[in-house]
């Protein structure tokens, strides 16, 4: 009987290779502690369908890393889905607008019927929530940024030490 090699997690293969491999390759960590940040906060834009453009602009305009950056938005998806409806509603509280009941299968449902009619019953409501979402990424991004720098600059003195 030979000794199976164990297979790697799907977090190990999807998500901590790329970044180690993008190390290798001479990204900084500094710089891709950035693109985790704008990834994730790009990723939870609160209009669907948009974060993919976002983060491949943002990407571009600043040199980062677009496997990561993407990998990143992907899987902010959940948190995007998860963030929606209560960034809107914090949007109408901001602006001292009253509640409109919200559900995401009932925005879908709308603009599937009638995207016109959909942006201009609900352009207003995403524009506020567009507002909250400006006022917290800074901040977001900030805490990832600095939570994400040691942990890569650790990753990058390791994969030194065993080059050398």
């Amino acid at each position: 009987m030979t000794d199976a090699v164990p297979r790697e997690s799907w977090w190990r293969r999807r998500i901590v290779a790329p970044v180690i491999a993008q190390l290798k390759q001479g990204a900084t960590p500094e710089k891709l502690a950035l693109t985790v940040a704008l990834g994730f906060v790009l990723g939870v834009f609160p209009i669907l369908g948009s974060a993919t453009l976002l983060c491949g602009l943002a990407a571009w305009a600043l040199r980062l890393n677009q496997p990561v950056i993407q990998i990143v938005n992907y899987l902010a998806y959940p948190a995007q889905l998860a963030l929606l409806i209560p960034t809107y509603r914090a949007g109408s509280d901001l602006f001292g607008i009253a509640h409109i009941p919200l559900s995401i299968p009932y925005l879908l449902e709308r603009f599937s019927a009638d995207v016109g009619k959909f942006f201009a019953d609900f352009g207003m409501i995403a524009v506020r929530g567009i507002v909250v979402w400006a006022l917290a990424a800074p901040l977001v991004a900030a805490a990832i940024y600095f939570f994400m720098r040691p942990i890569l600059q650790r990753a990058y003195s390791k994969l030194a030490s065993q080059t050398i």
